[in-house]
């Protein structure tokens, strides 16, 4: 199988199931910024000596492949999908809870930087908040699980505590920001 088609050349694609769309398609747009989340997360993941959150990584870059693969189906026919489910949700908030019991409560806002690692982080939070405003956008019009909804809406304080935590553990100090009066 070759791996262009060439069936997008007049700027349409094809939704699980079948159906043709614009590439501009709100379905279009969320699972592309969730694509591009994976694609970050990857980066994120390679960048990290800390091995069990590469593993945690890793299992998100697979919830994220879910959320996807969801967010192209348009429910027009019968197709078998994994789903994210609540306890994904959960999940995620106990590895936040996690982390933050090892952090300084914070005092002010924080810029990114200090490591590439914890900038990846930060990238990784506001793709995944562009990702979370494509799904709601989409979800004005389409029927969609609230659990995907919910799902991004932890996965992006997960990677802000992320980074937290990756400064913590590579001995990063932190850059509050004060700003100039």
């Amino acid at each position: 199988m070759k791996i262009y088609t060439k069936k997008g050349d007049k700027c349409n694609t094809t939704l699980v199931g079948g159906v043709g769309v614009s590439k501009i398609h709100p379905r279009i747009e969320a699972y592309g910024t969730v694509d591009e989340l994976i694609a970050h997360v990857g980066l994120l993941r390679d960048m990290l000596p800390i091995l069990p959150i590469k593993d945690e990584l890793l299992q998100l870059q697979d919830k994220l492949m879910i959320a996807a693969a969801l967010l192209a189906y348009d429910r027009t026919v019968e197709v078998a999908l994994p789903s994210l489910k609540e306890e994904n949700v959960v999940w995620l908030e106990h590895s936040i809870d996690k982390m933050e019991e090892q952090l300084t409560p914070l005092s002010s806002f924080l810029l990114p930087g200090g490591h590439i690692a914890v900038s990846q982080s930060h990238v990784c939070r506001t793709v995944c908040r562009r990702a979370e405003r494509r799904i709601v956008e989409l979800a004005q019009t389409a029927e969609l699980d609230e659990v995907i909804l919910k799902y991004f809406n932890r996965l992006s304080d997960y990677f802000f505590v992320l980074s937290r935590y990756i400064a913590k553990e590579l001995n990063i100090k932190e850059t509050n920001w004060n700003p100039v009066k």
